[in-house]
């Protein structure tokens, strides 16, 4: 076919309106996204990209809804309910190892938390001061708790034996800790500590071990994607990590200014706790020595290696953890952008 000088000149005209298009006009790559656990403080490192538009910028429809738990979360990803998620590492350790035949195990691809958030917390009235003390002692938690997982590499690295169990539903761990039905509990230290707040006890008569302050360097959550948004999407998995990077480091600097996001998310949160809860966030497993020393997003392969090895003995693995099964670092945008920590004080 011969096309004349105005039928080219047309087509010509066309393209290039279209390639001038705003980003916003052409179609947004979808992006189902799901926390860890409900809409609170920390929730609002996601949130904020969301509202301020960076992942629109970026060409990505994202939409976030709240989790029930790392090992849900990891198990939604898998099955495609979800393209990408946050979650526990060790969560993601263990269920790469007990399923070493299946197609679909997510991958992470950004550390968030460079250390595990996980503590031993009671009272002081139960004369627990030091890791020693649990000895013989009834700990409670649920029997999906990161920290509870995890508690034979606490336990190993402070020579603690004999530790009884007690199992309940999340939302009675703080309660049952508070009457003395338990010695101690196993969480998220920024969580349980204002839940105990929130059940009436003084934050001086809280005793926290957090479990990277006593020869526990395990890796916290991660961002995670599918096998199929890697294969399929994988220049969108780099611009929703920038865009993630770019809210994050907002809600880093000023986190006192990040919690109307999560409001907006649920309206019934209180506001004053929940700036509490990710302030601590920030401070004890964001902004750590350990995320300064290598770098925010990034993993130290000999650490990420150490960590696989533990997970495998201390959860009882079907297979070893392979460290390279369940991290790339492929997409982690540039140094640059990485760099969202504030200057050190």
């Amino acid at each position: 076919m011969t096309w004349n000088v105005p039928a080219r000149r047309h087509l010509a005209l066309l393209a290039a309106v279209l390639f001038a298009l705003p980003l916003a006009a052409r179609a947004d790559t979808p992006i189902k996204f799901q926390l860890d656990w409900r809409f609170e403080g920390p929730a609002a490192l996601f949130l904020a990209s969301s509202a301020k538009g960076y992942y629109k910028a970026a060409g990505l429809d994202v939409s976030i809804d709240a989790g029930n738990g790392s090992g849900g979360t990891i198990s939604r990803v898998a099955s495609g309910a979800y393209d990408m998620g946050f979650a526990d590492m060790a969560a993601l350790m263990e269920f790469a190892a007990n399923n070493p035949d299946a197609p679909n195990k997510p991958v992470a691809v950004l550390m968030v938390y460079n250390n595990t958030p996980a503590a031993v917390l009671t009272l002081k009235k139960n004369h627990i001061t030091k890791p020693a003390d649990l000895n013989g002692k009834k700990l409670g938690a649920p029997v999906f708790d990161a920290g509870r997982r995890g508690f034979p590499i606490f336990a190993k690295a402070n020579h603690i034996e004999g530790v009884k169990w007690v199992s309940m539903d999340p939302a009675l761990r703080e309660t049952l800790l508070a009457r003395g039905e338990v010695d101690a509990i196993t969480g998220f230290s920024f969580t349980s500590l204002l839940n105990l707040e929130a059940r009436g006890v003084k934050e001086s008569d809280i005793v926290v071990m957090p479990y990277a302050k006593y020869g526990v360097r395990l890796y916290g959550n991660v961002i995670i994607a599918s096998p199929k948004m890697i294969k399929e999407h994988p220049q969108a998995i780099k611009a929703f990590l920038r865009a993630f990077l770019k809210g994050a480091k907002e809600v880093i600097a000023r986190p006192e200014d990040a919690i109307d996001y999560v409001k907006a998310r649920d309206g019934i949160i209180d506001v004053a706790l929940e700036k509490r809860r990710l302030r601590l966030a920030v401070d004890s497993v964001i902004d750590s020595p350990d995320a300064r020393a290598e770098g925010f997003g990034r993993v130290d392969h000999g650490r990420l290696a150490l960590m696989a090895s533990q997970v495998s003995d201390a959860f009882g693995t079907k297979s070893r953890v392979d460290p390279a099964a369940v991290w790339t670092d492929a997409f982690l945008p540039s140094a640059a952008e990485l760099n969202i920590l504030p200057p050190a004080k």
